[in-house]
């Protein structure tokens, strides 16, 4: 039971008894934990479906699909800070692949995965449907 107290020690948002969500990307913080299984090679994919952000021109809403897939090494990030992590784009004006490419750098600078793709399939708006790809280290496998 000690060693599990102090392997999660540093996850303040999943102990959190009120959730507070945060304004914007650069005022979350994203959480991670040991990866008990760095032997190995391993894929761990989020799919977030409700992804919101606004054009920084128009300041319409965009929606789109997010799914995130990487190999983790020595940390792997905690869902419940990643969850308000996109959340906190939701009044954020930003472009579609400055989206995609801020996510995967958060998530390349907080666990140093040793591969890493995030993929935004947005809805089309004036006809146009936007989907960005970035990728980080070796080709992750299907």
């Amino acid at each position: 039971m000690e060693k599990s107290k102090t392997r999660f020690a540093d996850l303040t948002l999943l102990k959190a008894s009120e959730t507070r969500y945060p304004e914007t990307p650069d005022a979350a913080k994203l959480e991670a934990f040991t990866n008990v299984y760095q032997d190995r090679d391993y894929v761990i994919t989020f799919d977030c479906p409700e992804y919101t952000s606004l054009c920084p021109v128009t300041n319409q809403p965009d929606f789109g699909h997010i799914i995130i897939r990487y190999i983790p090494d020595k940390l792997c990030v905690e869902s419940k800070s990643l969850k308000l992590y996109l959340y906190s784009f939701r009044n954020t004006n930003t472009f579609h692949e400055e989206s995609v490419n801020t996510i995967l750098d958060a998530l390349v600078e907080l666990c140093k995965p040793r591969a890493a793709e995030v993929v935004g399939l947005f809805r089309p708006r004036g006809g146009i449907a936007i989907n960005v790809k970035a990728t980080y280290g070796e080709k992750i496998d299907e």
